[in-house]
């Protein structure tokens, strides 16, 4: 049995090439042999290959060689996983474009996070014999490309999934229009949605801040209370905070695969594979809580006997006077009128309420495209996964950042309500708050005679301290994810 190559199979023994200069250039050429000389069927497959016709033919010591993909002193197992992963960032040695492109996509993240599970480069265009993908011979040819997705897709297929694009790129209209388009869109309404509430709430701490008005939500909770939320509404509430920070952790680990802290997040979640259990269930739960709501809200209206004033103040339905408020609140931003008065619900509650339902088609329906390429294969063209990709991570990093920005400090951080506002925790607010919040629901309660089936014991002190703890652990939660989120923003921008 012919023993592992030895220090003179490669180099040789008397005639020694250095490895600079033509020299060097030689060598590289002269290894192919040297490995083919006990790797015959390899040596075979390769010289048939786009690369190994260069280096054959036209003796190009550009091309890439097998100690450039197998290394030429650590040779090891391709089927091990650090050699997949090496495999893969040697061709982007030279295919940098395509090596930037694979990356955006599931199979490329995961590779960049270190596991080696999904699809790598040699997967798709093998391993010796690749060719250029309009070569009918190719793996990647159009007619060959759903068998080649079928190497690890068996069951999920279809002819329209291996229409995907592994390397589509976002700035490249002529080739990728749809891509274009929908990164383009998704990045002005980011740019738009922050640039508005960002000022929004600049603008409220700066006249709120001006007029230090007394903190009235940390007096002693004592006194009459005035019931805001119910148990189940609270419960809802904690529930969808879980599930919307659980998703936030296991999808931008993910999305921001190149960040510094995406490889330690992602081995303390327990890897990939766990990971997306984690976020599928978390979606789940979110979609639950979602469709419950809106059970409830229905059996709720069919059940109540007098007739629901669907743009009623008591109602969740934008109104016009809503739209008077936000020009008031305008108003008194700028000093130039009074401070609005509210009923039961206002305008920037109801934005936050009504936000999931537009998140809930966005990233529930892309989120679904990518969990059953299989069925949406079916009648759906490739790049249509390409644009719920783009879709997805842009609208859930603008979900994370604006519930970790914009309702944290409407909630908790404007001078009125800072540190920490635990009405959602312990359902109900002192009367004199009550009052000063909701001049206008306090009012109407009084003329309807109906503020005596609101008002309830205060909360106990033992409750009120788990609220607090509660309160102040999911808000930590939350600004340590959006420092996460941008950090992997920003080092992706500027890679």
């Amino acid at each position: 049995k012919r023993p592992n190559a030895s220090c003179g199979d490669c180099h040789g023994t008397h005639e020694v090439l250095p490895l600079k200069g033509r020299s060097g250039q030689a060598f590289r050429l002269a290894s192919v042999e040297a490995c083919g000389a006990c790797h015959e069927k390899a040596l075979k497959a390769y010289y048939s290959s786009v690369h190994g016709a260069a280096v054959k033919r036209k003796g190009d010591p550009d091309m890439p060689v097998c100690g450039d993909c197998h290394t030429p002193h650590r040779i090891a197992s391709p089927k091990d996983d650090p050699v997949k992963l090496a495999i893969t960032t040697n061709c982007g040695g030279c295919h940098e474009k395509e090596l930037k492109s694979y990356r955006t996509t599931y199979h490329g993240q995961v590779t960049r996070l270190g596991y080696a599970h999904t699809a790598k480069c040699h997967d798709c265009h093998t391993g010796h014999r690749i060719q250029p993908s309009k070569n009918p011979l190719a793996t990647t040819h159009v007619k060959n490309r759903l068998q080649t997705c079928k190497e690890c897709h068996k069951s999920e297929a279809t002819a329209g999934f291996a229409t995907f694009e592994p390397h589509g790129n976002t700035h490249d209209y002529k080739r990728f229009p749809a891509l274009w388009i929908a990164s383009k869109f998704m990045i002005a309404l980011l740019g738009l949605v922050f640039l508005f509430f960002w000022t929004h709430s600049l603008l409220w701490f700066r006249r709120e801040l001006k007029e230090r008005r007394p903190i009235v939500h940390a007096a002693p909770a004592s006194g009459p209370h005035v019931r805001r939320f119910g148990a189940a509404v609270r419960l809802a509430h904690l529930l969808l905070a879980v599930a919307v920070m659980t998703l936030v952790l296991t999808g931008t680990t993910v999305l921001y695969a190149d960040s510094f802290w995406a490889p330690t997040v992602m081995s303390l979640l327990g890897g990939p594979k766990v990971a997306a259990v984690v976020h599928r269930v978390a979606a789940v739960t979110f979609a639950a809580l979602f469709l419950g709501h809106l059970f409830a809200i229905m059996g709720r209206t069919m059940r109540h006997r007098a007739p629901f004033h669907w743009f009623g103040p008591e109602s969740l339905m934008p109104r016009w006077q809503d739209f008077k408020d936000f020009a008031a609140m305008w108003r008194w931003f700028r000093g130039r009128g009074p401070r609005p008065v509210f009923d039961r619900w206002t305008y920037w509650e109801k934005f936050d309420y009504w936000a999931p339902f537009w998140g809930m088609f966005v990233i529930g329906l892309s989120g679904l495209m990518l969990w059953f390429p299989g069925f949406f294969g079916r009648f759906l063209p490739g790049w249509a996964f390409n644009v719920a990709t783009i879709v997805h991570g842009e609208e859930a990093f603008l979900a994370a950042v604006f519930l970790f920005s914009v309702h944290f400090f409407n909630s908790h951080f404007r001078p009125e309500k800072f540190p920490l506002d635990i009405v959602m925790f312990t359902g109900c607010v002192p009367f004199e708050e009550f009052k000063h919040e909701r001049p206008q629901e306090y009012a109407r309660l009084v003329q309807e005679g109906r503020l005596e089936q609101y008002l309830v014991d205060p909360p106990s002190a033992r409750l009120v301290r788990a609220a607090r703890i509660l309160g102040f652990t999911l808000i930590a939660i939350g600004l340590t994810e959006l420092a996460l989120v941008l950090l992997g923003f920003l080092q992706n921008l500027l890679a």
